[in-house]
């Protein structure tokens, strides 16, 4: 069987009405603090109980949230009034103006300019900031220099790889060049010594053949023949 439905009232029972707070408010920050998470939302939760404790939570500070709230209450009113939005955006356009012209100030001075009027606890601070500047932009300038080294080492690791396999492909090329004239040589000198035979021997038939070609000569003299 199902959870019957719960009838949403005061509950007249002190004992139960206690033990119900205790668990709606632990499951309520507990919700609050999820919402927190996952969302990325500033929460606060403020809880007072019938007795007069307070519980609260908050995923920032109370402060920060309480503040929060009242400014925004504030411009929503001044929003939905049309001379009191006007009166609110000039204030926010003098807060600028009133910005601007404090970094243009400070900027000038660290340019080293309009350092009249400033005393000498100020030419310290300004100095100070000068020098935690001057650090800051050494330290980013070194950590490039620094970056750049480690790229141009493995630069060059990468061209003398590169060329140690050249070197090997230059060797190899260059042995079977040898390899090749060798075989190359060895079979010109076989086939000339080859040539060389063969002349030699028909140079030999050739002076046999005369030799059996020439006549034979008669070892007796042909008689003289009488006279009639």
């Amino acid at each position: 069987m199902g959870r019957g439905k719960i009838v949403i009232q005061r509950i007249d029972d002190s004992t139960s009405r206690q033990v119900t707070f205790s668990k709606r408010r632990k499951g309520l920050i507990k919700k609050a603090k999820e919402l927190a998470i996952l969302c990325d939302a500033e929460v606060g939760l403020i809880i007072f109980s019938s007795t007069g404790k307070l519980y609260d939570f908050a995923s920032s500070s109370m402060k920060s949230v309480i503040d929060r709230y009242n400014k925004s209450k504030i411009e929503q009113q001044q929003l939905l009034n049309p001379a009191s939005e006007v009166k609110f955006w000039q204030r926010e356009a003098a807060v600028l103006r009133q910005e601007l012209h404090a970094l243009q100030e400070n900027h000038r001075q660290i340019m080293g300019e309009q350092l009249n009027g400033l005393s000498v606890n100020e030419l310290n601070n300004l100095e100070n900031q000068l020098e935690i500047s001057l650090r800051g932009v050494r330290m980013k300038k070194e950590q490039m220099l620094t970056h750049e080294i480690q790229e141009l080492s493995q630069k060059r690791n990468l061209i003398h790889q590169e060329n140690v396999e050249l070197s090997r492909k230059v060797q190899r090329i260059h042995q079977e060049n040898v390899e090749l004239y060798k075989k190359a040589y060895t079979a010109s000198t076989n086939g000339f010594i080859h040539r060389e035979l063969v002349v030699a021997d028909d140079e030999s038939h050739t002076q046999i053949r005369l030799q059996l070609s020439q006549p034979e000569h008669s070892d007796y003299e042909t008689p003289p023949r009488g006279s009639e």
